[in-house]
Order: structure tokens, then sequence, then C-alpha cells
């Protein structure tokens, strides 16, 4: 049974960061690739960035939205099962549930999802 836990949201002003985690048990993130989506209040679910699973030739592949490239950075902690989400230069925008999600490979239907954590940032 997979589960994915994402933790680390909370309260920031415009400018501020935040580093998000997403934990998993019955799931290796060795095999598999890890993305961060989000749900702001009226909008629809939007991927956000992704790390690809390891092919074993190289280091991962990192994938980011436009509105976020230069502010979020994801990475992998090796060891501990882990994904972070950096979250720097916070915008009153980012508000949102954030979702940490798994599957084969990044994509739109992503095949596992946990419950999500709230980013809220105040202008």
């Amino acid at each position: 049974d997979v589960q994915l836990q994402a933790s680390g949201g909370g309260l920031v002003q415009t400018g501020g960061s935040l580093r998000l985690s997403c934990a998993a048990l019955g799931l290796s993130f060795d095999d598999y690739a890890i993305g961060w989506f989000r749900q702001a209040p009226g909008k629809e679910r939007e991927g956000i960035s992704c790390i690809s699973s390891s092919d074993g030739s190289g280091p991962r592949t990192t994938y980011y939205e436009d509105s976020v490239k230069g502010r979020f950075t994801i990475s992998r902690d090796i060891g501990k099962n882990t994904v972070h989400l950096q979250m720097d230069t916070l915008k009153p925008e980012d508000t949102a549930v954030y979702y940490c999600v798994a599957d084969n490979f990044c994509g739109k239907g992503m095949k596992y999802w946990g419950k999500g954590t709230q980013v809220t940032v105040s202008s």
C-alpha cells in the first residue's frame, strides 16, 4: 500500500521561503519519479515540479513550471526516501494546497497522490 505524505507548509510573507518535504511508505524514491502539484482556490490543479526516476546512468532530470523556475528547487534526500521542494521568493499567487505525487515518469497523470499541505503567502 503506497502512502505519500507532504509536510512543511505554513504561512509566510511575500518574499519568504518554505521547504516542503515528501515522505513515502510502500515505494522507493529510487525507482519512481516524484512530482509536486498544487491547487489554489477556484483554480485547476497544476504540476509545478518533478524529478525523474533514476536510470542508473547519471543525475536525474528535474522539471519546473515556468512560474516557479528560478524560485523553486526540487531535490532528493538520498538514503531517507524523501523529496524536498525548496520554495524561495514566495508570492501571494503561490498560495495553494501542495501535493507530492509519484509514478514511473513525470507527467500530468501521475498515479500516486498524498495528502496535501497548505501554503499561504501573505501580501
